[in-house]
């Protein structure tokens, strides 16, 4: 790129992003504007006379209407850019490309846990689950005996952790939100991060541990059992219980070993949080490409967060592999309309304080970025949230935008590793499935480079294009996949941030 200090990401916008701040009167040559306010970097100026009600464009694609006439160097943000919902064509199909598969016996790969079922895991934890808020507390008392000292002579073992969490009772069952729950917990009691799974319930609560079981097709067996507290005898009794259940566990879980493996065996969950002008520039666009070597050599890229597609879902729909799967992305979204009916949230247009303070000024613009984390390839298939994802290639499954809450679904339907890009900051980490972090802009990148693990600020820097950093990327994914620790897995994150959705969230 130039060292311009704006960007046009396309020949037909009417909007430039400011690479560096840019004073009040500055006058840029190569486009012939001269700013009319202070612009922050991220954020947007307007390249030419903008009639009031006229389509803004940022790569080619409509982020709102003028909400006034503006001048050549006005500064374009949400005063004065409103958001119109018009239709949309979604073009099913459209612009399906063949995918130019690796040969398998070309294929990357990496250095995983094989499982009896055929999985492969990127980690090797022992984890408990409760089956209610009531014995959150339990599993986690459980969990904390199993310290580093203690774990010492399990070295394959990553570790025992807790997933709490803060339903399972006071809901109505059957319901919605009942089945989302109980999809969740199968999801992390058979992933194939986890070696051994310890279910402990209350006893009295709704969502019941055998029915749970039961439900979910869950075998019971040495690697995978079940507790209920008013059985046991207790708190006392039954975190005792469940220290002798896990300490059984630990010898069995330790003989597991890496061995090499495809890589396309990977599922990676895509994940934005905190984003900036920068996003759609650098990160989300380099994730992409990752992704696209990824769907090449046989894995699957999991892109979620259905808020954050409302306005550019025609770029997914277009690259339905069918009308049908392209139609099921449709009928999210207008459950989505159904649901966010009236209320302040993202999908309705306000994106947070952080998005706006990074120049993004509605979700519009927010996902136009945010879908390009999965690339180019055919959209496969569309699953509800923390529904088991079998189909590979790249696919979508309806969640939040609430970052927590969209990982956790994320892994519940078996990605390994999540991969989150922000242009803010996020301090996040997960487990069993480690987080990847990827800054859209250096200067964010070296404030919190302890937080993050990939700089993509190098594309607007000039030091890589978008295709070299995507290859990097997919380099980085298969040693973090081979066990190398990523930052948030060094800083201990992932202990408290198992949230499954709660249908009464609205991102």
């Amino acid at each position: 790129m130039t060292q311009s200090p704006l960007l046009r990401l396309h020949p037909n916008d009417n909007v430039l992003v400011a690479k560096n701040a840019i004073a009040l009167g500055e006058a840029i040559a190569e486009f012939g504007v001269r700013a009319r306010a202070q612009i922050p970097a991220g954020h947007k100026i307007a390249a030419r006379a903008i009639a009031a009600g006229e389509n803004v464009l940022k790569y080619d694609t409509v982020i709102g209407v003028a909400a006034r006439d503006l001048e050549a160097g006005d500064y374009v943000h949400s005063h004065n850019l409103t958001l119109v919902d018009s239709y949309r064509d979604p073009g099913f199909c459209q612009d399906v490309r063949p995918v130019d598969f690796v040969p398998e016996a070309e294929r990357a790969s990496f250095m995983g846990f094989e499982r009896a079922d055929g999985s492969v895991g990127t980690r090797n934890f022992i984890g408990l689950l409760s089956s209610v808020n009531c014995s959150a507390t339990v599993i986690n008392r459980i969990a904390a005996h199993f310290t580093p000292e203690r774990l010492a002579a399990y070295p394959n073992v990553d570790g025992v952790v807790a997933f709490a969490q803060t339903s399972g009772c006071g809901m109505s069952s059957p319901s919605e939100h009942f089945d989302v729950l109980r999809r969740t917990l199968a999801g992390y009691a058979r992933h194939p991060n986890l070696a051994g799974v310890l279910i402990v319930g209350l006893g009295c609560e709704r969502n019941q541990v055998s029915s749970l079981v039961d439900s979910q097709g869950l075998q019971a067996g040495r690697l995978m059992r079940t507790m209920v507290m008013q059985d046991v005898g207790g708190t006392r009794q039954t975190i005792e219980a469940g220290i002798r259940a896990i300490e059984e566990m630990l010898p069995e879980a330790n003989a597991a070993e890496r061995t090499r493996v495809s890589a396309a065996h990977l599922k990676i969950g895509l994940e934005c949080g905190g984003s900036d002008g920068f996003s759609a520039i650098t990160a989300n666009p380099a994730l992409g490409a990752a992704m696209d070597i990824l769907v090449r050599h046989g894995g699957t890229a999991i892109l979620s967060e259905t808020p954050e597609i409302h306005g550019v879902e025609f770029m997914l729909t277009r690259r339905a592999a069918t009308p049908e799967v392209g139609q099921k992305l449709l009928d999210r979204l207008a459950w989505w309309e159904r649901y966010a009916a009236g209320q302040n949230a993202q999908f309705n247009g306000v994106v947070g304080h952080g998005n706006q303070a990074g120049g993004l000024a509605n979700i519009f613009e927010k996902s136009l970025g945010s879908a390009m984390k999965g690339g180019t390839t055919p959209l496969r298939a569309v699953y509800e949230y923390a529904e088991p994802i079998t189909e590979k290639g790249f696919v979508f499954m309806d969640s939040p935008g609430y970052d927590p809450v969209a990982a956790t679904g994320q892994i519940a339907s078996g990605a390994q590793l999540i991969c989150f890009t922000t242009g803010r900051g996020s301090m996040f980490g997960s487990k069993p499935a480690p987080t990847i972090k990827l800054a859209s802009n250096t200067p964010m990148f070296r404030r919190l480079e302890e937080d993050m693990d990939i700089n993509c600020g190098v594309v607007v820097d000039g030091e890589l294009t978008v295709p070299e950093l995507g290859q990097r990327i997919f380099e980085q994914i298969l040693r973090h996949a081979s066990g190398e620790p990523t930052k948030s897995e060094q800083l201990g994150l992932g202990d408290h941030e198992f949230v499954p959705w709660h249908l009464g969230i609205v991102s």
